[in-house]
């Protein structure tokens, strides 16, 4: 398995989401690794990991986290997990015995209903549409106007997420084998089992931002159902990816959890006035991305 290692102190581990790779965590690492030994991998079938050799599920990446850990006598290892990464920490935790303190930011696995098409088939097209694009994806991410259509779905204020750090994104998606085949298994696959009260005893702590538009705040609700010993923290003017909308505030969270630290919700926001102008912009943005998406969709249906 794949990884990067950064700094010194207590072993952090960084799970990334579906077609991520080491990379989606740039906007945070360093400032992890200023306090904590951080291991950032590429799960499985994508980055530069190989996919493994059989079915690509919740279950088989856990098995392979799992090994990879024994491996490299990581153990009960603190870890922060992003989206499909979240769902996976989440499982881990639930096995017991393989990690420490627990930060989930946006788990998927937790739609219900018409939420679960919603989310394969806006994905599905997503992907299809940064695949198609490649060869001029480094000036769509550069440009903050086209970069904020890419990523409207994911960000709350897309132009402000680095520019590289996008385009590190869309290329681990569009290259990543086992994409296609993991996002089925977790919209149509295996169900995220839960645990009972007081059956997790290390912190753990669920992130989740107010404006996620990929898992709706909504499916918090049944999270803290299935992992009732979790804490749930809400991030403010924040999409899918707490570490891009709000690194500082997602690196107090970590840091502070994986501490064991009895902090309040204050001490980690720090937040300012609403900010109202942000979150037109914001809406405007949903609404560009919305309708290109629709194009996009469109646009490969006819070509197809």
């Amino acid at each position: 398995m794949n990884y990067v290692r950064r700094g010194a102190g207590k072993p952090l581990l960084l799970l990334h989401g579906i077609g991520g790779s080491w990379r989606s965590w740039q906007t945070i690492l360093d400032d992890l690794a200023a306090t904590r030994d951080v291991i950032a991998v590429d799960l499985p079938g994508f980055g530069n990991t190989p996919p493994l050799a059989g079915p690509v599920t919740i279950a088989t990446l856990a098995d392979a986290v799992t090994d990879f850990l024994k491996e490299h006598d990581l153990l009960g290892i603190d870890a922060v997990g992003s989206s499909m990464g979240a769902r996976l920490v989440l499982e881990l935790a639930r096995r017991g015995g393989v990690l420490g303190a627990v930060v989930s930011l946006d788990p998927g696995g937790f739609w219900q209903g018409w939420e679960i098409p919603v989310f394969y088939y806006t994905l599905a097209v997503s992907v299809k549409l940064v695949r198609a694009l490649q060869p001029v994806m480094p000036a769509l991410t550069g440009n903050p106007v086209t970069r904020t259509l890419i990523y409207a779905q994911l960000s709350v204020h897309p132009w402000k997420v680095p520019a590289q750090v996008a385009l590190d994104e869309t290329r681990s998606f569009a290259h990543a084998p086992s994409f296609d085949e993991l996002l089925r298994n977790l919209a149509y696959g295996e169900v995220q089992q839960g645990t009972p009260k007081g059956s997790i005893s290390a912190p753990l702590v669920i992130g989740w931002g107010r404006q996620d538009r990929a898992c709706r705040p909504s499916q918090s609700k049944l999270a803290l159902e299935k992992f009732p010993d979790a804490r749930l923290y809400w991030f403010d003017q924040c999409g899918h990816f707490p570490h891009w909308d709000q690194p500082a505030e997602a690196v107090r969270l970590i840091l502070a959890a994986t501490a064991g630290h009895d902090f309040s919700d204050a001490e980690i926001s720090r937040r300012g006035p609403a900010a109202t102008k942000s979150k037109a912009v914001s809406t405007v943005a949903v609404a560009a991305g919305g309708a290109a998406l629709g194009f996009g969709t469109f646009w490969l249906l006819k070509k197809k």
